[in-house]
């Protein structure tokens, strides 16, 4: 790493978050906390994640907000019954028609929350623990020079107990590596759990899609610098594991956004992969869609 990736790292890694619940608590000085879990069609997890936040909610959480995604499963009414409050992306800025992904689905949430900080917590996690929204709390509720918290984490594929992350490998750290050299040291720069300032948040386009990570990480870096960033060990993160062919449409998504920040152009536009039938290797084209949505700052309700 170059020395002053080595120097962060150094002062704004946790390998182990040491504060307390109360501690951070006491650190609020008025601020409020919105907690965000993006779903599509999460049911069979959804409500084990919501229910390992719900402890802190009235102390160190203000909200607790479901974004359903146009789920056709029960997560919604699963999310609600542990009991989180639920919003239908639809219901938020209904005035323009949702794109698809992820990033849409949390750019929205900023319009549907009201807190000072909000965390982001993905809703397909696998025992989901408590801890970890006082971990990515710390450094913003400790350090007022800290915008952006990203959780890192031990990402088990299937059996194996390390193997996930191949996007993150494959794909994101060649490519900051490559265009943005400082931001080498971020354990995991694609992770879902993460949390950050509302004045950060409103004040950056999200990308629609699965880009929306390391659009967040890229803009955060080149608007408040490297001391704005922090990352905590959140332990073992396990959830649902995507094949090769849904690995190669988001690491899509992922590059266009990445090169479109840092200045080279990134069309939408069709990926080609290929898929054997009865034998023989196929085409099978996927409409890959890299589209940001403006800073919510800057979003006017239509009449």
């Amino acid at each position: 790493m170059l020395p002053a990736v080595e120097a962060w790292f150094a002062t704004h890694t946790w390998q182990q978050p040491s504060w307390t619940v109360e501690e951070l608590v006491a650190a609020k000085r008025g601020r409020t906390v919105s907690v965000v879990l993006p779903a599509l069609d999460e049911e069979e997890t959804v409500g084990d994640v919501v229910a390992a936040v719900r402890p802190l909610l009235g102390t160190l959480v203000d909200e607790l907000v479901v974004v359903d995604s146009g789920s056709t499963d029960r997560t919604a009414e699963v999310a609600s019954a542990a009991g989180a409050r639920v919003v239908s992306r639809e219901d938020v800025v209904p005035w323009l028609e949702p794109l698809p992904g992820k990033g849409e689905v949390l750019w929205r949430s900023l319009a549907a929350t009201s807190g000072d900080l909000v965390v982001f917590l993905d809703s397909d996690l696998v025992d989901p623990e408590t801890a970890f929204v006082p971990a990515l709390l710390g450094p913003l509720l400790l350090d007022p020079g800290v915008h952006l918290v990203k959780g890192f984490y031990r990402r088990p594929l299937r059996l194996e107990s390390t193997g996930g992350g191949r996007v993150t490998e494959l794909v994101a750290r060649p490519l900051l590596n490559a265009l943005r050299p400082e931001l080498s040291g971020v354990v995991q720069p694609l992770g879902g759990e993460y949390a950050a300032t509302r004045s950060f948040l409103e004040s950056v386009p999200f990308a629609a899609g699965y880009g929306v990570e390391i659009g967040l990480l890229l803009d955060a870096h080149r608007l408040h610098g490297l001391p704005a960033l922090a990352q905590v060990n959140l332990g073992v993160r396990k959830h649902r594991n995507r094949s090769l062919l849904q690995l190669g449409v988001m690491s899509s998504q992922i590059m266009g956004t990445a090169l479109a920040r840092c200045g080279v152009s990134a069309d939408s536009g069709p990926l080609t992969q290929f898929v054997q039938v009865g034998g023989e290797w196929l085409p099978d084209s996927t409409d890959v869609l890299v589209a940001d949505r403006p800073p919510m700052a800057h979003v006017v309700e239509e009449g």
